[in-house]
């Protein structure tokens, strides 16, 4: 059985990460279309650079959490991919592998010449005057408001090849990601983990919701399923 897992903001806001997009547009005080769209970067990447530096900080100091950890452990016996919306390392640092993220890695810096060269950042800081090897500025590996979303064709492909589907902690607001849910077979099962439940807006109807945080959700989804 294949597992596909999409998760989003409200599994890693458990291990103390501030979700993208709050009520009130605002993330951690700023306006994201200040700090998270190609015109902000031209306008002051100075203030870009050091708004991701502050957050790859927080990345790197927060720790997984329960649901991070119960899904690397089903991944030991079952066919486990996760797609994610979130920037953040902690599935890697629970010890999952198949990991497919749509939005980027804020722990890896790209080049601002071809979008293709990335690299790894060793600590949090990422400076003014870090090049390329083609000598142009790096800059945070992060899919910004009004650029295309290059994993979404493989997280497609994954999605309908799903034997379940299973959606934790995340909106289905933000697209083209939430668009992912309508791609699963007719017949595919489909679970989703919030404690909002968020409607699953298409005709399918093998539709499962467990109203919980992720903490709470995952371990709940995983005893009634697998043991």
């Amino acid at each position: 059985m294949k597992i596909v897992v999409l998760t989003g903001a409200g599994i890693s806001a458990e291990s103390g990460l501030q979700t993208f997009r709050g009520s009130d547009g605002l993330w951690e005080g700023y306006n994201v279309y200040d700090v998270a769209t190609p015109e902000a970067w031209n306008k002051n990447p100075h203030m870009v650079q050091e708004f991701y530096n502050m957050r790859r900080k927080g990345v790197l100091e927060a720790l997984p959490n329960a649901a991070h950890y119960a899904l690397a452990e089903l991944a030991k016996n079952h066919e486990v991919q996760i797609i994610t919306q979130n920037v953040d390392d902690l599935h890697e640092r629970a010890g999952s592998s198949n990991i497919l993220h749509l939005h980027g890695e804020i722990t890896k810096a790209q080049s601002t010449l071809n979008a293709d060269l990335v690299y790894d950042i060793e600590g949090w800081e990422l400076k003014m005057g870090d090049v390329c090897e083609l000598g142009a500025q790096l800059r945070p590996h992060i899919v910004w408001f009004g650029e295309p979303v290059p994993m979404i064709e493989p997280a497609t492909i994954l999605v309908q090849e799903a034997d379940v589907l299973v959606v934790i902690g995340t909106s289905l607001q933000v697209y083209p990601a939430a668009g992912l849910v309508d791609l699963v077979k007719t017949n595919t099962p489909i679970v989703v983990i919030d404690p909002s439940t968020p409607e699953v807006k298409h005709t399918k109807r093998n539709v499962t919701y467990i109203n919980q945080n992720a903490t709470v959700g995952v371990l709940q989804w995983v005893e009634s399923s697998f043991k």
